[in-house]
């Protein structure tokens, strides 16, 4: 590739008075994909953005409209290459660690429509969310401090036998009776480890809104009456909301460390020292009252969509983390006054933290479902993903992934302190992670068991579907001879594409599942008190004998789960090929703004979007040229989320070419508030002319089912052929591969079509170099959400 050179300069003025060519913008999908590939050439040249995002062009066409008569007979082709976006340098695959936040957050973005519903239920939809995400980050802080306070400080540093092995924490040794072996200078120094991972987190968070939410739309205030969500000014303009965010959620992570420090503290000074006890009663009461507040700013308000919101609540921002560390010194200091006949035993009590935080999460869910049925029984869609119910079903699963990391990272440290003991059980020298930690463990294989019925179901229908297939596919091509063997390969393609379709069934199961046996848990954690395999020991051998042996199991499982977390992870960081697997995960899950959790991994999208949205407003308003704007697999919701974004002037002059798209199949159905049938047909209305191209081997992209309206032709094409022959012929010698979701592009149907949207597109006219936009006052209006 040749180096980058800048983006040439406008045309003069005389040249203007010419026709300008036709463009065509392309945007690949997930996987990223090199211009070379995207162009056809080995020679392309960055004409505009950087090494993050960029527009690349063949090095012949870098001038392409001070030549228009070159492009007579095809549009300019312009790759636009958003991969780096989410799988570029090593660092980005420590994102895999913030899976839990990033599922959470999708959560918000699957609200059902609500309309006639008002916007009471929307914003209690979105403030319940909000709060299941506040309830992860203090649940992901409580289990540092379960390994930094607890397990190492607290239990294996108080223990001697535990501290021989483990030379390092000598100096921490109550044995040893130096100035760090009194339990609340263990702890205070322990907290450094919990307070650096909120730190680390606020830092991610801080630097990466500057490369993010920090891109403009190029739209100003207009049309904004009746707009739909996406193509709102300030709906890709999510700066003030994720600093808002970010300071609340650095606050609440802080306090929980404080709350584990200065409680040790306090309980033990109850027990007699009334001075020490009041200046306890008097922290606790500061850390609830500054836990209150986090409360409040992040129920307070959503996201600020209508207009481009420019503030940032810089006294807020500034003040509640502030406030909360002063109070995390101001606890770190009451813990390490001199207490010499304090002696650490047992364990911190981690069981009521972790049991109110798991009580909490199933409260808001239910609440969140209940929520999200008032809102899809106001405006149903048979076609929306679990009646309405995806939201609460996928924040589920973001608890439950929160819950087995935070019980992955103490199983295993637990099991390595202790040496060849189990924890928890009195045959090693500690006394184990939380009793709840170890119930959620035992109902995991119990979770595997389940899945593996819809998991034979489904292996059993798709069978079945390939065969009633075969002798469909074997009609479409007729005249072919038929082949047995080619004939069971197409179906099966076929009948396995349409597994997709299962999936939110399967999410509904899991999530629903998960609810119930995380309810059990809870329930058998507080009713006991003790382990599985102990509270069962009066039962018969038997029951026995299994409780023990889920729990066992489970615990491996969910410390083996945790392993696999940091080994993909740090592979990710050495392995370039393993990271642009882990950025297709990114593809799909980060496309959606931070609206519930600042610490998720950045949102590409309010890069991809504005840069889209500005190049087409800034080549058509200075060519007055046509623009086809074709997209594939995920790049076709970056066109159609730039396209809403466009003033209506540039949408007249822009076609919209969709391929292999999921655009209705999977964005429609689980977030029908922005893709759902409304905001598409609004869509196909408001762009001048639109077509979609898929197949049915293609097991992510889909029909948009959008008829003819108002004198515009239906958007799907008919199902593409795929393989484009059946057998060989003179033109195909040999077999044609079956592409799936791949190569649209390859088809002769792409060509045709891409010529048809341009012909329909307006004639190429000279148009008025456009003013520089200025911004309106920087009011805010939140959205219902």
């Amino acid at each position: 590739m040749s180096p980058p050179t800048p983006e040439p300069a406008p045309p003069a003025a005389a040249e203007r008075t010419q026709p300008g060519a036709a463009l065509e913008l392309l945007v690949h999908g997930v996987g990223g994909a090199t211009p070379c590939d995207m162009l056809g050439d080995p020679r392309t040249v960055r004409v505009s953005g950087d090494g993050t995002a960029a527009m690349h062009r063949r090095a012949d066409d870098v001038r392409a409209e001070t030549d228009p008569d070159r492009f007579r007979d095809g549009p300019v082709p312009e790759a636009y290459c958003w991969s780096n976006l989410t799988s570029g340098n090593g660092t980005r695959a420590l994102w895999l660690l913030l899976l839990p936040f990033m599922v959470v957050n999708l959560a918000h973005w699957m609200r059902p429509p609500s309309s006639g519903a008002g916007r009471g239920p929307a914003r209690l939809y979105g403030v319940l969310v909000r709060l299941v995400a506040l309830s992860l980050t203090v649940l992901l802080t409580a289990a540092a401090c379960e390994v930094a306070l607890d397990l190492t400080a607290w239990q294996c540093a108080g223990t001697a036998s535990c501290v021989e092995s483990r030379s390092w924490l000598g100096f921490l040794s109550a044995a040893e009776g130096g100035w760090w072996s009194q339990p609340g200078r263990r702890l205070a120094l322990a907290a450094l480890v919990p307070t650096a991972l909120v730190a680390l987190l606020w830092y991610l968070s801080h630097r990466t809104w500057s490369a993010y939410e920090a891109q403009r739309p190029p739209r100003g205030e207009d049309e904004q009456d009746g707009r739909p969500a996406l193509g709102r000014p300030g709906f890709w303009y999510g700066r003030r909301l994720v600093a808002r965010l970010r300071a609340a959620h650095t606050a609440a992570g802080l306090l929980t460390v404080a709350a584990a420090v200065a409680g040790a503290a306090a309980r033990h000074d109850r027990g007699g020292d009334t001075a020490g006890a009041a200046v306890g009663w008097g922290i606790e009461g500061a850390l609830a009252l500054c836990g209150l507040v986090v409360v409040g700013v992040v129920c307070r308000r959503g996201r600020s969509e209508r207009r481009l919101d420019n503030r940032i609540d810089r006294a807020l921002v500034a003040w509640l983390p502030g406030s909360a560390a002063a109070l995390l010194a101001l606890a770190a200091l009451y813990a390490s006054w001199s207490r010499p006949e304090w002696r650490s035993a047992g364990s911190l009590p981690g069981d009521a933290a972790f049991g109110v935080i798991t009580l909490g999460q199933g409260t808001l869910i239910l609440l969140l479902a209940a929520v999200a049925v008032r809102l899809h029984r106001r405006a149903p869609d048979p076609r929306t993903a679990l009646h309405g119910l995806a939201g609460p079903a996928v924040a589920m699963l973001a608890c439950a992934l929160g819950g087995v990391m935070a019980g992955g990272v103490a199983q295993r440290v637990a099991d390595w302190l202790d040496g060849p003991g189990t924890p928890g059980t009195g045959r090693g020298p500690l006394a184990g992670p939380p009793v709840l930690l170890s119930w959620q463990a035992a109902v995991i294989p119990v979770l595997l068991v389940l899945l593996l019925v819809p998991t034979v179901f489904l292996v059993t229908r798709t069978a079945h579907t390939a065969r009633r297939l075969a002798p469909v596919v074997e009609a479409e091509y007729a005249g072919e001879d038929p082949d047995r063997v080619r004939t069971r390969r197409i179906a099966g393609v076929r009948a396995a594409a349409g597994l997709t379709d299962a999936a939110p069934a399967l999410v509904g199961l899991v999530s629903g599942a998960t609810l119930l046996l995380g309810a059990g848990a809870l329930a058998g954690a507080w009713a006991t008190g003790e382990v599985p395999g102990e509270a069962f020991s009066g039962a018969p051998a038997f029951v026995d004998g299994v409780a023990e042996g889920a729990q066992a199991l489970g615990s491996w499982l969910v410390g083996l789960g945790f392993i696999l977390f940091v080994t993909w992870g740090r592979r990710a960081y050495r392995d370039a090929s393993a990271r642009r697997t882990i950025g297709i995960l990114w593809d799909v899950g980060t496309f959606w703004p931070r609206a519930a959790h600042p610490f998720a991994p950045p949102c590409y999208a309010e890069r991809a979007v504005p840069d889209l949205a500005w190049r087409m407003s800034s080549w058509t308003g200075r060519t007055g040229g046509r623009l086809v704007i074709s997209g594939h697999s995920q790049g076709s919701v970056l066109a159609a989320a730039a396209v809403w974004q466009l003033p209506a002037g540039t949408r007249r002059r822009v076609a919209l070419l969709t391929y292999g798209s999921p655009l209705e199949r999977l964005y429609g159905r689980w977030f029908p508030a922005y893709f759902g049938r409304v905001p598409l047909a609004d869509l196909h209305r408001e762009v001048h002319c639109w077509r979609n191209l898929w197949r049915r081997t293609d097991p992510i992209g889909g029909p948009v089912r959008l008829p003819a309206e108002g004198g515009k032709p239906e958007v799907d094409h008919p199902p593409l052929r795929d393989p484009v022959v059946y057998g060989r012929t003179h033109d195909h010698p040999l077999p044609e591969p079956i592409l799936g979701h791949s190569d649209y592009q390859a088809d002769p149907t792409f060509a045709r079509e891409r010529t048809v949207l341009l012909d329909r597109l307006p004639p190429a006219l000279p148009l008025p170099v456009p003013q520089q936009r200025t911004d309106g006052p920087d009011d805010a209006d939140d959205d219902p959400a």
